[in-house]
Formats: C-alpha cells, sequence, structure tokens
C-alpha cells in the first residue's frame, strides 16, 4: 500500500475517532454536569398552561386556574388551551409554537401542560431551547410529560416536576378525598422551594436500604421509548421512580427487561415502583403467572440497593409532586419507607 495514502487514512481515522470520543465526552458531561434549578416561585409569579400532548377543554380546566389563582399566582393560557386535533391539543404545529412561545416568554415563570395522552414526543426534537438553558423555568406534569422530563435532565441538566396537572384538579375542594388534596399541595409546596418528604408505606416485598442519589424517572413506557433517543437517561448513581398505567403484565415484564438490557438497573443508587394501575385483564388460559413483585424482584435480584414498592406516584389518586433532577435520600426498613429531599 502506498504509504502516503496509509498516512492519509490514519490520519482521516482518528479524525473521526477524535469525533466520535469528543462526542461522546460532550454527552457524558452533559449527563453528568451539575443540575441547575430553576427559579422558585413567589406570590404574583405567572404560571403558563399548555396542551403539548392531548388535548383539554378550557372549562375542564377551570378549577385548575381557579385554585391555581388562590395560591397567589397569575394565569398565562396557551393557544392550545382548548384546542383539538383529533387526540391532539391542536396540529402538532400548533402545540409546538405554544410550548416554544411559554418556553421564550420571560413573564412566564413555570409551564404547567393540561394534561398527559400522547404528542410530546412529536415535537420534542422541533423546540429550540436556547432561551431556556439562559432562563431555566419549571416545567410542571407526568405520563406522556415524562418526554419533557428526561429530554431537559439529559440535555440541559435542569429540574423539573413531575406532578399532577390539570386534569386532576377537583371541581369541589369541599367533597375531595383528603389525599387527593394533599397530593395537589404538594405541587404549591414543589413551586415554593419547599424541601419535600415522601412516606412511602410498608411492603413486605421492600428490599431494605439507605441510599443518596438524583431522583429521575417517570411513566415506564416512555422510558423505553425513548432509549437510544437524544431524550435518554442515565441512570448510573441515581434514584429511579416508575409507573404505568394500562400495561399487561407481559408488556410491564417486557419493558422491566429493557431497563435491565440496557443496563439502566445495574448502577442504581435505589428504585421507587409506582402504581401501575388499571392492569389488562389476562386471557382466561393464556396467563402470564407472574405479578408485578415478581416481574421486578427477578430484575433486580442481582443488585442490592433499596427497592419500594406501592410509592405513591403515578396515575392515581396518590401522585405526589416529585423534583427530578434534585438529590433525595431513600431509606427502607421493615417498620417503614421514605424519601426526602436533600
Amino acid at each position: 500500500m502506498n504509504r502516503k495514502r496509509f498516512i492519509a487514512s490514519l490520519g482521516s481515522a482518528s479524525a473521526l475517532l477524535f469525533t466520535d470520543v469528543s462526542k461522546a465526552s460532550e454527552a457524558i458531561a452533559t449527563r453528568t454536569k451539575k443540575i441547575i434549578i430553576p427559579p422558585y416561585l413567589e406570590s404574583g409569579d405567572t404560571i403558563g398552561i399548555t396542551c403539548p400532548s392531548g388535548f383539554m377543554l378550557e372549562k375542564d380546566m377551570q378549577p385548575a386556574i381557579e385554585q391555581i389563582k388562590k395560591w397567589g399566582f397569575q394565569i398565562i393560557e396557551g393557544n392550545t388551551v382548548g384546542k383539538r386535533d383529533f387526540t391532539f391539543g391542536g396540529t402538532d404545529e400548533e402545540r409546538r409554537k405554544d410550548f416554544q412561545d411559554m418556553i421564550d416568554n420571560p413573564d412566564v415563570k413555570a409551564i404547567l401542560c393540561a394534561r398527559g395522552g400522547y404528542g410530546a414526543v412529536r415535537i420534542i426534537d422541533q423546540l429550540d431551547f436556547s432561551s431556556f438553558k439562559r432562563k431555566p423555568k419549571w416545567v410542571i406534569g407526568f405520563s406522556d410529560i415524562t418526554v419533557f422530563h428526561s429530554h431537559l435532565h439529559t440535555n440541559i441538566g435542569v429540574a423539573t416536576i413531575h406532578s399532577k396537572m390539570c386534569n386532576s384538579f377537583p371541581d369541589d375542594w369541599s367533597k375531595a378525598e383528603p389525599i387527593q388534596v394533599e397530593t395537589i399541595i404538594s405541587l404549591k409546596d414543589a413551586l415554593q422551594g419547599e424541601r419535600l418528604v415522601y412516606n412511602g408505606g410498608i411492603c413486605e416485598k421492600n428490599k431494605p436500604g439507605t441510599a443518596e442519589g438524583i431522583l429521575i424517572g417517570g411513566n415506564l413506557k416512555l422510558l423505553e421509548t425513548m432509549a437510544g433517543t437524544p431524550s435518554d437517561i442515565s441512570t448510573d448513581g441515581k434514584i429511579l421512580f416508575v409507573e404505568d398505567v394500562g400495561e399487561a403484565l407481559y408488556s410491564i415484564d417486557r419493558m422491566f427487561y429493557n431497563l435491565k438490557r440496557s443496563g439502566k438497573l445495574d448502577k442504581l443508587k435505589g428504585l421507587l415502583v409506582g402504581s401501575f394501575t388499571s392492569i389488562k385483564a389476562e386471557t382466561p388460559g393464556d396467563e402470564f403467572g407472574r405479578t408485578l413483585y415478581d416481574i421486578v424482584l427477578e430484575k433486580v435480584k442481582d443488585f442490592d440497593y433499596p427497592v419500594c414498592f406501592g410509592f405513591p406516584v403515578g396515575h392515581q389518586r396518590s401522585n405526589f409532586a416529585l423534583k427530578c433532577g434534585l438529590k433525595h435520600r431513600l431509606t427502607i426498613d421493615a417498620n417503614h419507607s421514605s424519601l426526602e429531599e436533600i
């Protein structure tokens, strides 16, 4: 082989290798840099409401809007409020533009997503977070909003709030269950910078232990969907929480295998298993034969970190606000389990 060509090819290969290494190093740096905490809200601050996923009618938002105003905050309703494009809160472009407007509006201190559903993944790559990086603000929601929690954690390193949304506020507070009120108030406390502490309850299937780490997670199906994308999360050294709704047991098993095979369970500090509600009924004669406990414990049997079942997060009344990206301490023993912000 011609010596000059050989050296030139080595140079090209080295350049490509250097580029790949640089990109990998940049990605690792982004994932491990110090978390940015948006300013906590004060009385008079403005919260913007938008529909980046499913649609929600304006009249159905009124209980949430009225209560948030009672807390002392102002409200800006986005252009997607009340819009509908089949299941979506407007077309992809309408939802993208509305969310972008909320990002870029300097008066908006927090963005409350009206509801989940589906649609965030269709617009996430078209959003420009340049102004968000310069002036971060709280993004609030759960379920499909897991896309934003993961994307912002990985690419910007900013804290977000995994919480109930507008469709969870009761029409009549005097008739609401205490747990429903308590969990909604936890959103107010999170926005105002209160240090949150959670009681995880007691479960004989829990794995005891104590751990400290950055809290991340959300809807398990969304975490699986984002694997290998720019919105994927690194779980190393962190406390992971998961929840889901309307899945079959075999599907939950498949999603946990995704966590295991992708290495997301290997270096955890702790695991919180929230509610898995409305599990699909099985066909007689075609039962999966394993419970949720069986599914999870099988995947973590080789690890010694604490695992908490029945943590109060998910598609249920008991769905407390969690500050994703902030450091927490998880404590589990035979008599109790707790998670506290530290």
